[in-house]
Formats: C-alpha cells, sequence, structure tokens
C-alpha cells in the first residue's frame, strides 16, 4: 500500500495504530512516497496494489485515461466549508502583502510536485484573473519543505496541503492568507485525495480487496466521530511535534458507504479541471470508475 505523510491520509494511520489490519487478519507492506505522482505510478505498475487515502484523485483519473480499466476509487478526502474541513491552503510569511491567489502577480508559489497540484494550482491563479504563464511562477516542492521555503524566500507562498497548513499558522511568522481557495475555486467540497485499488487487485485477490475496504471504512469512521483522539497519530506519520498535532484541523474524510452524489459531483469538478487546464485528453465521468458492491461480489 502506497501511501503520502498528510493529514488526507488518517484513516491508515488509524487503522495501523489500533491494529484494524491485524484483527482483520491481513499483514500490509506499506511504501510512503513524498510525490503524489509516485503513488499513482507504483500502482500502474503494479509494484504496489492500494493507493492509501490521499492518493492524488486528479493524477488516478490521468493515469486511467492512458491506462484504461486500471483503477477503481472507494473513498474521498479533502475539504469543505460548511461545516468547515480545511485542506489545502495558500501559505505565506505572517508579513506578506499576498493575501490570495488575486494577488500572487509577478510572485512565485510553491506546491507539490506532479501534475495534480501544479494544474490545481495554475487553474486558482487563472480563477483569480492571472495568466499562470506569464504572471505567476510555480515552483514544485515536497511536503516537508513547504514551510522552510516560505521563511528562506525561496517562494513568496504556496498551495498546501494539511498539515502544513495548520502548522505554518501556528508557527510564528507564517500563516494561512487564504484558506480553502480550491474550495472556492473548483467545487465545495473539494477532494483531492481518493483511496484506490488497482482493478487487477480486486480481481485476483476479492477477499483481501473486500477487507482493506472494509478496515479502512471502519478507520474513517473512528476518525469522523472523533477526530481529536485520534490525532495523536500525526506525529508518528506527518512528522509532526506534540504541539503541531494538536493545532491540526480536520479534514473531510468519505469512506466506501459514504459516497453520495455530493461527492461524485465534486470529483467530477477536479476531473473536468484537467479537461478544461488541457491535461486531460477525453471527457471522463467519475462515476464509471467509483467501486461499487457489485464489483466484489461478481468476483466471489
Amino acid at each position: 500500500m502506497a501511501w503520502l505523510p498528510i493529514t488526507q491520509t488518517m484513516p491508515l494511520y488509524v487503522a495501523l495504530e489500533e491494529g484494524l489490519f491485524e484483527e482483520a487478519g491481513l499483514e500490509v507492506e506499506l511504501t510512503k512516497f513524498e510525490n503524489p505522482n509516485q503513488i499513482v505510478d507504483s500502482l500502474t505498475a503494479g509494484q504496489v496494489e492500494v493507493g492509501a487515502p490521499g492518493t492524488a484523485a486528479g493524477i488516478t483519473m490521468l493515469a486511467e485515461a492512458k491506462f484504461p480499466g486500471t483503477f477503481k476509487f472507494f473513498g474521498l478526502q479533502g475539504g469543505a466549508t460548511e461545516p468547515q474541513r480545511i485542506n489545502d491552503a495558500l501559505v505565506t510569511v505572517e508579513d506578506s502583502p499576498i493575501r490570495s491567489f488575486s494577488d500572487l502577480k509577478g510572485k512565485s508559489v510553491g506546491t507539490l510536485p506532479g501534475i495534480q497540484w501544479e494544474t490545481i494550482t495554475k487553474h486558482l491563479v487563472r480563477e483569480a484573473g492571472l495568466d499562470p504563464e506569464r504572471d505567476v511562477e510555480v515552483v514544485p516542492l515536497g511536503v516537508s519543505l513547504h514551510i522552510p521555503s516560505v521563511v528562506n524566500g525561496d517562494v513568496d507562498a504556496t498551495l498546501s496541503l494539511e498539515p502544513v497548513g495548520s502548522v505554518a499558522d501556528d508557527e510564528p511568522g507564517t500563516r494561512r492568507a487564504q484558506v480553502n481557495p480550491a474550495e472556492q475555486y473548483i467545487a465545495d467540497p473539494f477532494y483531492s485525495g481518493a483511496s484506490v485499488l488497482t482493478t487487477d487487485f480486486i480481481e485476483e485477490r476479492p477477499e483481501v480487496a473486500r477487507t482493506v475496504v472494509s478496515v479502512l471504512d471502519r478507520a474513517t469512521k473512528m476518525i469522523n466521530e472523533d477526530f481529536e483522539g485520534h490525532k495523536a497519530v500525526l506525529a508518528e506519520y506527518a512528522a509532526l511535534d506534540e504541539r503541531q498535532v494538536k493545532v491540526v484541523a480536520q479534514p473531510q474524510l468519505r469512506g466506501f458507504e459514504d459516497l453520495d452524489e455530493t461527492d461524485l459531483r465534486s470529483y467530477q469538478a477536479l476531473v473536468d479541471v484537467f479537461r478544461e487546464e488541457g491535461v486531460l485528453g477525453k471527457d471522463l465521468d467519475v462515476n464509471d470508475y467509483v467501486l461499487t458492491s457489485e464489483d466484489l461480489e461478481q468476483k466471489q
């Protein structure tokens, strides 16, 4: 199972810490990445079978377009405005004049490496009335480099995923300049993360696939019911200290049993951004790629 050290991946962390996989009779081999592209690449190459919650939702659909029939998604992760669930933020130094994407003309903005966040960042720049090719420099930065790069002046701002925004807001000298810009400009709720299975895995090991879905759903429910009681896991898996863990914002987490039409429309809005930005070469309907009970039952 491949994973990224972000808040969206909490269901995996909780499942590991609570022994849910062992309880279900599963032994899980984990592969950690700092670059969202690498997770999807490892899935398409058959190196891993599961993309943990927080797998790049947009890149998943780009890979599906290139290699049809490769993926099914069974959960979504991101943010929302009501109730407030923070996913992304524009991070700057505390005394920066930058308040939103519209203030980025002539500036540089860091974002996660890979096509997903480069595309999202350019789209948000465009929605703010600027030209992402001429007005703003987009700089790829690994998760751990976001705050240091802002503090050191390597970039003027970053578009960052949680927990970076919460940590920046708590640290002296940095702040969230804009909370949930993707929710404002793309969709609300907004999902940049997904839980993903390869179709080969579903076909070859259906019982294990069902169990993985069940375990991660159980962990998702536990977090949604008591986020404060479970967020201590971020200290180990997202490399936060005790003080930072206390300020981390709750994400929007949707498991297999939770997914509804609103969630699917929101995911579709992200996929449509990739089409609009010229990154995706054809229309894709996310409804064709959501895991169903029938997908699992018919393999029994």
